[in-house]
């Protein structure tokens, strides 16, 4: 099978628990990039760290190219192009970390069942809560790398995801951020060989809404 991977904690979460189960083997991960910025598409982590972590990690790393503001059907059909590349190697699964969105949920299943793709949610309607606390307690480590300014404030930037962060979160916060409150980069964790190493870069705000941390490989 190969994983939905965007270099945060649900990701993580995700493979940890694909990884546990020995039945299973993830081959490849795949991630949507933009092409304009070589970043990750949403998170807007760049590529270098990326490639670290899929080095740590010791997968094959996949990264789909999008255009800056790129449709759905772009995205749709660069994806599945990726998909069927592996697909032709037996592959018949794709991983996702999705938490509770039954609208995103259908829309991955209808995309991939377009190509006779399976989809796979190993931590779908976990409790977000419990899910958060036990990211933290198996040693993950992991910073927010954007916030949506319609939920958090900046300082809320360039943290670390651990118990202080989430006691400072607002109630009507989810703390996993699964309504898209804010995204992270996981440097460090039990699925990792090595921790990513990493400087923090300037806050800026973009698109009038979206708080994004410049984050950079530490030379």
């Amino acid at each position: 099978m190969i994983l939905s991977w965007s270099g945060g904690k649900d990701s993580s979460l995700a493979l940890y628990e694909i990884q546990k189960n020995k039945d299973y083997e993830v081959t490849a991960l795949i991630t949507t990039v933009t092409a304009d910025y070589d970043r990750v598409s949403m998170h807007g982590l760049c590529i270098d760290l990326l490639e670290q972590q899929a080095e740590s990690l010791n997968i094959l790393l996949e990264k789909v190219f999008i255009t800056k503001d790129a449709a759905n059907n772009e995205y749709e059909s660069n994806f599945n192009e990726a998909i069927i590349k592996h697909k032709k190697k037996g592959i018949k699964q794709v991983v996702f970390g999705d938490l509770f969105l039954e609208e995103i949920k259908k829309y991955r299943e209808a995309l991939l069942q377009k190509i006779d793709m399976q989809c796979v949610f190993p931590i779908w309607k976990r409790d977000t809560t419990k899910l958060a606390h036990e990211f933290i307690d198996l040693g993950f480590k992991a910073i927010t790398i954007c916030a949506d300014s319609n939920a958090l404030v900046k300082e809320f930037v360039g943290r670390e995801y651990n118990e202080e962060f989430l006691n400072d979160l607002p109630k009507e916060v989810d703390p996993c951020g699964e309504n898209g409150e804010f995204h992270t980069f996981t440097y460090d964790g039990p699925i990792f060989k090595k921790s990513i190493d990493h400087q923090l870069g300037e806050i800026v705000l973009r698109d009038d809404r979206f708080y994004y941390c410049d984050i950079f490989p530490d030379s």
